[in-house]
């Protein structure tokens, strides 16, 4: 009886100190992921002479979904950033202006305020400069400025609605001002709340043990060097293959990224570092989108710019941590259009340039 007692108050102790060191390990876990990485707030950040006003926010979710900035009027922002599907696509490159193909993936514009700056090579500086690009790219929606000001200026509703998003202008209803409040409508598109989230803010339970060590391992490996802070990434540029580039499918050898935009040889192959916020939702995966799942995209990345190995088990644990990094995705209810008038220039089919 004795013993049995004994064993008892063993095991019971071995239950507690086993308890009291997993508990030391995920504090100082948390404490090193926390040197690392920011939890997302619930509201965006103020933006550079662009204050956010529910008039422009609201301004900007209409043009957002407006297929008439385009001139085919088929295409929308929403076209190749689909917030039903997190903000992307599913296309390996993304289909526009009379079924061409974009010669890159369409990055997520979920928490994309949050990016240094736009597009994979970084040409465009913030979210206004972002989206007057594919408005007028031949191969998206093949507008001109003129005819998306000539467009909203024939709609009474949109001229009424510009005068209240910029009050005080003389002639609000300006290409500049399109791409402001498409911005403003954007920057609201975050996703908080992830189990990552939660485990910053100091949740210990919001993890599993195997998710934890997946961000073990995302951290010692040296994945946390690149893809950190709020956005997990966006906030720097990193050649695509450190240690050993990716075949020609993967890294296509014509798109030279940044290089096409600063002209600097030490820019070949450069890219943005991509947020890893709802990776798990994004695929499929780099600029070029040819790879589908989130596990060869991992492996790939081990190979390309650690220089490392990853065993299948790793993979399986830094992928299971990396789908803890969905947040909670924005219900947006679809906006009621204003028609268009006699005035409103008719859809093109073909090229307006």
């Amino acid at each position: 009886m004795k013993r049995g007692v004994g064993t008892f108050i063993v095991m019971i102790l071995g239950v507690f100190l086993f308890g009291t060191l997993a508990l030391a390990g995920d504090r100082e876990l948390l404490k090193e992921a926390q040197e690392y990485f920011e939890p997302l707030p619930d509201k965006p950040p103020a933006l550079k002479n662009n204050p956010l006003t529910p008039a422009k926010i609201k301004l900007g979710k209409m043009l957002y979904f407006d297929p008439r900035l385009s001139a085919s009027h088929l295409i929308s922002c929403n076209t190749c950033h689909n917030l039903s599907l997190a903000g992307v696509d599913i296309q390996e490159t993304s289909t526009g202006h009379m079924w061409q193909r974009g010669p890159r993936n369409a990055p997520t514009v979920l928490n994309a305020v949050f990016n240094t700056a736009q597009f994979w090579d970084g040409r465009a500086r913030d979210l206004e400069e972002q989206a007057k690009g594919p408005v007028q790219a031949s191969v998206e929606m093949n507008n001109t400025p003129e005819r998306v000001v000539a467009t909203l200026k024939s709609i009474p509703e949109y001229v009424k609605l510009f005068r209240e998003a910029f009050p005080g202008e003389k002639d609000p209803v300006t290409f500049d001002n399109v791409a402001k409040a498409i911005e403003a409508f954007e920057a609201t598109l975050l996703t908080p709340d992830s189990p990552f989230d939660r485990f910053l803010k100091g949740d210990l339970s919001a993890l599993t043990p195997e998710e934890k060590e997946g961000l073990r391992l995302f951290m010692d490996k040296g994945c946390a060097n690149c893809h950190n802070g709020v956005n997990v990434g966006g906030n720097m540029y990193a050649p695509f293959g450190v240690v050993e580039r990716p075949g020609a499918e993967v890294l296509p050898p014509g798109d030279k990224g940044r290089f096409a935009v600063t002209k600097t040889a030490s820019d070949e192959y450069v890219f943005k570092v991509p947020s890893l916020r709802n990776i798990a939702l994004t695929y499929p995966y780099f600029h070029s989108g040819k790879v589908w799942r989130l596990e060869d995209a991992v492996a790939i990345m081990g190979t390309a710019q650690l220089g490392a190995d990853l065993s299948p088990e790793e993979v399986r644990k830094i992928t299971l941590f990396l789908k803890t990094l969905t947040g909670k995705q924005p219900e947006v209810v679809l906006p009621i259009l204003p028609p268009s008038t006699d005035q409103t220039p008719k859809p093109l089919l073909g090229k307006v340039k």
